[in-house]
């Protein structure tokens, strides 16, 4: 959105545009929820961090599917965070099932539906060999298709269903001739089989672009789809849409499929050192009770990353604390009997720092 629509929108357009009463009353219940377990919970830090998560996109990690699909951002963000999470099943070459995807999609979303994952499939598959094994680059960029545009997939299909019947059962009259070339002609132009006509197509699509009740593709890339061939078919034109670069561009979550498996997981480490400075400012944490509070199923501080349970900063903490609580008082003690023990005791001390 540019700066001129920005402050040309009245209040109530624009937050109804960007779903901010939906992320306030969301924050606010997750406020009250967490303050439930622990009452010294600081509001004005978890808020923060509540809406910093929000605005990188970290926020749907383990929450409930009715959140995730809620608005457009959460679905985009959860589309990226399956990537994150998952690239490196494409790195090795794995080819995985339906119920393979869907059960990685549900350590991210525990009730994520399966009908999701088949729709899926069937965009790649384009029938319903659920059967088959799936690679991780066709599997995500169909899978943003089927996800984020999930409203305009379905008011799509209904067009597409319409054009067929009418082909099947035409309004007009039409005199078949009588001569078997010119029959044969006449069935094959209207088998179900081939497709509808593109041209045709694309007119009773357009109007469905740029809806503002839910998310749809830039009408010039369903241009540059339909104006390139005579006929297609339905689950042919959901597979240009997720090979389309500007389409995905317009969704910007995700790379170029040239890109999608190249590079370093800096992504997924960068939360990590954030944890760690941030563990390391506490004073005097508690060293079996901090990895606890990470583990639990939160929906805010869980979603920094999904890795930073089990990282070093725990044991970092743990260190600084069995120091801080004075390891360094035998030390003394034992330089005043023997200067080789004191040496000793000082190495394995500094060790533990």
């Amino acid at each position: 959105m540019s700066a001129e629509d920005r402050f040309s929108m009245s209040a109530e357009k624009y937050l109804a545009k960007h779903n901010i009463l939906i992320y306030f009353e969301d924050s606010i219940a997750q406020l009250l929820e967490h303050r439930e377990e622990n009452p010294k919970l600081n509001s004005i830090k978890f808020l923060s961090e509540y809406f910093n998560a929000l605005r990188d996109g970290n926020h749907t990690m383990f929450r409930e599917y009715s959140f995730v699909h809620v608005t457009s951002h959460n679905r985009a963000s959860f589309v990226r965070l399956f990537w994150k999470c998952y690239r490196q099943i494409g790195k090795k070459g794995d080819l995985l099932s339906v119920n393979e995807y869907h059960s990685l999609l549900t350590l991210l979303c525990p009730d994520f539906p399966f009908e999701i994952v088949q729709k899926t499939a069937r965009i790649i598959l384009l029938d319903d060999a659920m059967d088959c094994l799936i690679s991780f680059s066709d599997f995500i960029y169909a899978f943003q298709i089927q996800f984020y545009y999930e409203e305009f997939i379905e008011k799509v299909h209904d067009q597409y269903q319409s054009l067929i019947q009418t082909q099947r059962s035409p309004r007009d009259p039409v005199v078949v001739p009588s001569g078997t070339d010119d029959t044969s002609i006449h069935q094959n132009s209207h088998h179900p089989a081939d497709g509808v006509d593109a041209m045709q197509y694309f007119r009773a699509v357009f109007p469905l672009c740029d809806r503002s009740n839910y998310s749809t593709p830039p009408a010039n890339s369903l241009k540059e789809i339909l104006f390139n061939v005579p006929r297609v078919s339905f689950y042919g034109f959901l597979m240009a849409m997720a090979k389309s670069e500007s389409i995905n561009d317009h969704i910007g979550r995700l790379p170029t499929k040239s890109e999608l498996l190249e590079g370093a997981d800096s992504e997924l480490t960068t939360p990590t050192i954030r944890l760690k400075a941030r563990l390391g400012q506490t004073p005097s944490p508690s060293p079996e009770t901090a990895p606890v509070s990470q583990n639990h199923a939160q929906n805010v501080y869980s979603t920094k990353s999904s890795h930073t349970v089990t990282s070093r900063p725990p044991s970092a903490a743990r260190a600084k604390t069995l120091v801080g609580k004075g390891n360094r008082a035998p030390v003394v003690k034992k330089k005043e009997s023997s200067d080789e023990s004191s040496d000793s005791d000082t190495d394995s001390s500094d060790d533990t720092i």
